[in-house]
């Protein structure tokens, strides 16, 4: 373990690398690109944020082993939450974490492409991936009835959940469609979800992340944003 300056950690490797030997960088959204989890920020609406919250805790630390069932707890539990309430949350809530939008158009500038997988919902990625430019983006889709979510999600022609192994499948998927090794991808994240895609891609960055992802991450940012990442890629 080397601390390259306080609050970024390396393991594994010596920096700097070079940001131009990358062809994709694949970011987790809820805790890394933005500020919130969605999750619990709509759960605020029905009155069930700190019962939501504390499943989402736990899921991000590796403590619930079948992610797609705690999903599926949390989302039960908004029934009856409106589309308007989300609103509110994507509109006064959500905001893109420090550095996000630099690393983001510095990535793009070096001609990598991005990725964007998420165990979040799609009312929330595609605001973020049009704000961001970004290419390409995996999420779960929550069902709405009468401008009320049903407590419930839509299967999608790939699967039903984005979860860890399906946010592995989509980086390595999106490797394949750009006829790139997996080595030459960059993975994101902050939580137990983000390590199966992480562990497929050539450099693994964990990001104010929980201790279990921070000990198996190449890059720790432990303080500051994430165009900390640009510290160790020249």
């Amino acid at each position: 373990m080397t601390i390259f300056s306080p609050g970024l950690v390396l393991q594994g490797f010596t920096a700097p690398l070079r940001l131009s030997d990358f062809k994709l960088i694949a970011f987790d959204m809820d805790s890394t690109l933005i500020n919130i989890e969605c999750v619990d920020e709509i759960a605020d609406a029905a009155g069930r944020k700190t019962e939501v919250a504390a499943i989402t805790e736990a899921a991000m630390r590796g403590e619930i082993a079948d992610y797609k069932e705690s999903l599926r707890q949390r989302v039960t539990l908004l029934a009856g939450v409106t589309v308007g309430h989300m609103q509110q949350v994507l509109d006064h809530r959500l905001q893109l974490n420090p550095g996000a939008a630099d690393l983001v158009r510095a990535c793009q500038a070096a001609g990598l492409k991005t990725l964007l997988v998420s165990g979040g919902f799609t009312f929330f990625t595609d605001h973020v991936r049009d704000r961001l430019r970004i290419d390409w983006t995996r999420s779960n889709v929550l069902e709405v009835a009468n401008g009320l979510l049903t407590g419930r999600m839509l299967d999608q022609p790939w699967g039903d959940i984005c979860d860890g192994e399906e946010k592995r499948t989509m980086l390595l998927q999106t490797c394949a469609q750009m006829d790139i090794n997996p080595t030459q991808a960059i993975a994101m994240g902050d939580g137990a979800n983000d390590l199966p895609m992480m562990g497929a891609a050539g450099l693994s960055v964990a990001y104010h992340a929980k201790p279990a992802v921070r000990a198996q991450a190449m890059v720790a940012i432990n303080e500051g944003g994430l165009d900390r990442l640009l510290e160790v890629l020249v």
